[in-house]
């Protein structure tokens, strides 16, 4: 990637290149899916729908808890990565399985916030996945308090602290 290119044109670039390589692996796969490109928090997002089939057919691309949607984001970021020669922060999301665990982890968030502003005592949440951390951290943020990860993979937590 030559040096001109930073900051959204770069990862525009990558939802572009992470776009095609999809693309290539739903004709394989035989699955009908539409490309969402997005940039949102200094990462390029990606989503597949599917309006005119409803997103029955696209689950199998999530897997029972994520586990294939967290493999196939991956291979897609080593896709991009490929192309670019840059690591890629890359988010994908497919029938808006990521979407939908975002607003839950949003609302347990406000819930843990509103705990700790009303006690001034920290709150420790369940053990979650990077990107759900992720999630947690900027509704923290947002609220003006502090947090950080604790433990141990698999069982990284995130702990919320008074501001």
């Amino acid at each position: 990637m030559t040096e001109e290119k930073t900051g959204l044109a770069r990862l525009e670039e990558e939802g572009e290149i992470a776009a095609d390589y999809l693309e290539e692996l739903l004709d394989i796969t035989d699955l009908d899916g539409d490309l969402d490109i997005d940039v949102e928090n200094g990462r390029s997002i990606v989503a597949i729908v599917s309006e005119e089939y409803g997103d029955r057919w696209l689950k199998r691309l999530v897997g029972g808890d994520g586990e294939v949607l967290d493999a196939l984001q991956e291979l897609t970021r080593l896709a991009v990565q490929a192309k670019t020669g840059d690591r890629s922060r890359l988010m994908l999301d497919v029938a808006d399985y990521r979407k939908g665990i975002k607003e839950q982890l949003q609302k347990q968030a406000s819930e843990a916030i509103a705990r700790v502003k009303e006690s001034g005592e920290a709150q420790s949440m369940d053990p979650m996945n990077p990107f759900e951390r992720k999630v947690v951290h900027d509704a923290v943020k947002a609220a003006g308090l502090s947090s950080n990860s604790a433990g141990v993979e698999p069982n990284r937590y995130v702990v919320i602290e008074p501001a």
